[in-house]
This record gives C-alpha cells, structure tokens and sequence, in this order.
C-alpha cells in the first residue's frame, strides 16, 4: 500500500512548463531527471536575486559590497556543516560540484594513501582514487553482505587501509547505503569514512558527526541550487597540511620567487576568486531544505518513490536494474530497460512525443551497469578497442526516472501510460538515429 503524500513542497522554477511535441501539441514537461540537475528552488532564486546587488569580490576587500560579499561567503560555511552535521572543527571547502571536491581529497591525502572503495560508484568517486593505492570490495547483494565484505578487506589489508570511500545513495539503483555502520567499521580499523553523498543529501537527512563520516561532498546543482557550486567537508588536519589541487590566489599567505607559503583550510582549498553567487545559492538551499524538515522530504519522496516502484512492473517487458532486495531504503530512482527498445531511442519517445524528461545511458558509472545488464567481460573489451581505435560503437545502457521535490504523482502516471503505450505499440513517430552521439531524433 502507497504511503499518503503529505508534504507541501516549495516551489520550483519552471514546474509549469509547456514544450512542444511531434504531434504539434504543447504538454507540460514532467522532469523526472532529478539525480542529474534539479530545477532552481523559488526560495533560492529569491536569495539570490537579493545577494546580486551587494555582489563584489570576497575577502581583503575593504568596500561594503565586498564586506557584505565576504560574510555572506563565510556565514555559507556554518548552514552548509549545520545542513549535513558537520563537527565544528570540520573544514568546509567551497569548489564547483562533487566531482571537483573529490579530487581535492585525493590530491590532498599522502601519495599512495591506500584507499578501499566499491565497484557501484560513480565515476566521480572512482577515478581520483587511482592516484593511490585503489582496492575494490566485491559486488555484494545486501547491506549486510556490504559490511561483511568491508570488515574482511580491512581486517586483511597490509599495510592497513587508511580511507572507505563510498557512495551514500547509488545514482543508479538508488540504494542507501549504511555509512553509519561503514564508519564504525573504518574507525574499528584505523581508517577515516569519506561519503559521496551527491545523492543522498539531496533526499535524505545527514548527521556526519553522528554517524561518524570524516569527509562528505556534495553539489547545489542536485540540491535546487545549480548554480555551479559544491562543497567538501570534513577533517581539517589533512586538508591544511597538503598541496592544494589548485595553484593560486587566495590560497596562500606569502610568496617569494622561491617559495610559497599556503594559506590554511579552507582557503589554500580555494583558489581563484570563488563563485560567491553560487555559494550564497548552496546555503539558501541548505537552509530551505531545513525548514522543511529532511525527515519530512524523506518520508514524502518515499511515498511518491512507492508510487513508481509499484507501477512499473506492470509495463510488458520492462526490467527494472537493482542491486539489492526492494526491503532496503533507496532515494527516488528507478533504471530501467525496455524489451525491443534501446535506451537511447526510449528516452528519445518519452521526450518528443510525451514531454517526459528522463536520463540514459550508463551514467556514470559503467562497471556497475554492465554487471547489471549482465555485459560478458569479453564484450566490454571489445567496446573498449572500438573506441581506442576510434569508432563510435553503441554502448550499452538504461534509462533512468528520478523524482524530487517537484514531481507529482501526476508526472509518475504520465511516465507509466507513456511506457505502456510504448511497450504496446511503439513509437508514433519515425526517429533517426545519429551514429555518431548514439542517440535519435525525431525525423522533421
């Protein structure tokens, strides 16, 4: 039975869209890419429509604007640590999304930190870790199976393993992840907890000090604010005893034709003038978001979440991709295939002749798609000769639904009927399919 969706949500920008479709008709876009960018949260973009006229450059400024700049700039760091519980020697690093934030960890730690992450990341929380020593836990098909593997692979590692970097939700399957056990078991082993939580503070509410995290980051632009700003946060000790990723104004205290002498954390983090705009968005978001309670988001994303879930199955030929059983907590994202239809071509027909918006592909995060589409290994090398070679080959992949704040159950409906339909009698339109981007559109 579908939980009641309770919540009033706050008002989004553009909810009321119309866009044309290949039939000549205008429908109003039902967005259901969420775990990619969500749309501009009213409250937000009312905050920054009051900061814009104080915008100036940010510290040593000694005009009113850049003192107005500055402390709007540096109250972001406190609602950003209160939004996810940060401690209060916690470094808050200001950069432009997840992706960046990750790779100002992994600059900063010690050549050759030896790090223990999961095949299922995106490539955001995969790649920057292979600077180091990288060891990977194993597929696993349940939470449980998740903390056995990482309490085997720490208790076995020689030299020991000094950082856990996981996702907190699959940008996938959705799955949360139990970060609060993770640390306990990092901790247990002398190993600090790093969380990608792009998808997870967006949809559910976070406590790093309670549940132990050492280092989290996340984005605006998956959180109502995309306005180019992220965030990391955590232990400061090795953020300001390291090189900083990047090299220049603002991150230094002295420099001499011979020598540098870096700032501390934040700010030898924060290099180049920093986005104040973006970094007053973030901290509107965060504090919106706690009005509303992120208990309250929860359970009401929850309910909407059950809503799709439940349908879905219905559709003849559909497979919905999941890591683990439906009885474990996951945000708001459904990834699917559809029997006869190619992920690119299906996402193609629910645009242009539903208005429904929706992502495919691999998103980001391959390993874990090709183990769930069931992709020999003999078939990712060979995809991977082709495109060394210089072809374009046809990737595999899904289509992905994602909800938030702004979806309706109206927009889960119009995503079912359109699938059904689709699933029954195809497209209405002819498509063409343009080889070299693998994606098709509709013939004018």
């Amino acid at each position: 039975m579908t939980a009641t969706i309770s919540l009033v949500p706050p008002r989004l920008l553009g909810a009321d869209t119309m866009v044309p479709c290949v039939d000549g008709r205008s429908r109003r876009y039902v967005n259901l890419d969420y775990a990619a960018s969500t749309p501009v949260m009213a409250a937000v973009w009312d905050a920054v429509e009051a900061f814009v006229p104080w915008y100036s450059s940010v510290h040593r400024g000694s005009g009113l604007k850049s003192q107005v700049s500055t402390a709007a700039f540096e109250d972001a760091r406190d609602t950003v640590a209160a939004f996810v519980g940060g401690r209060a020697d916690d470094a808050v690093v200001f950069v432009r999304n997840t992706t960046e934030a990750i790779n100002v960890l992994a600059t900063a730690l010690p050549a050759g930190t030896r790090v223990l992450s999961s095949p299922v990341e995106h490539h955001s929380n995969m790649l920057p870790w292979r600077r180091h020593d990288l060891r990977l836990l194993p597929f696993t098909g349940s939470p449980d199976e998740l903390l056995d593997a990482c309490e085997r692979a720490l208790q076995e590692a020689r030299p020991r393993i000094e950082l856990v970097a996981v996702t907190g939700a699959s940008n996938v399957t959705g799955e949360v992840w139990p970060v609060a056990e993770l640390a306990e078991i990092a901790h247990a082993h002398g190993a600090q907890l790093f969380v990608d939580a792009a998808q997870l503070a967006p949809h559910r509410p976070v406590d790093m000090a309670a549940a132990g995290i050492d280092f989290l980051a996340f984005s605006g632009h998956k959180l109502y604010a995309p306005f180019g700003a992220g965030v990391l946060v955590g232990d400061a000790r090795p953020l300001r005893e390291s090189e900083p990723l990047l090299h220049g104004g603002g991150a230094i205290e002295l420099v001499a034709l011979d020598d540098v002498i870096w700032a501390g954390a934040p700010e030898r983090h924060e290099a180049g003038s920093p986005n104040v705009v973006g970094v007053v968005a973030l901290a509107a978001a965060c504090r919106a978001l706690l009005d509303l309670g992120m208990e309250a988001v929860a359970a009401h994303e929850r309910a909407l979440a059950a809503r799709m879930w439940d349908a879905l199955p219905g559709v003849p030929g559909l497979r919905r991709l999941a890591l683990w059983s439906d009885e474990v907590d996951r945000v708001g994202v459904a990834t699917f295939t559809l029997e006869g239809v190619r992920h690119p071509l299906l996402a193609a027909i629910l645009s242009a002749e539903h208005a429904i918006g929706v992502r495919h592909g691999c998103f980001c995060a391959h390993p874990l798609i090709t183990r769930l589409l069931g992709i020999p290994d003999a078939e990712v090398d060979r995809l991977a000769a082709e495109l060394r070679a210089g072809l374009r080959p046809a990737l595999p992949g899904a289509v992905r639904a994602s909800i938030g704040l702004g979806t309706t159950p109206d927009d889960l409906d119009r995503l079912v009927d359109a699938l059904h339909e689709i699933a029954a009698t195809g497209s209405r339109s002819h498509y063409v399919h343009v080889a070299g981007l693998d994606e098709y559109h509709p013939a004018p």
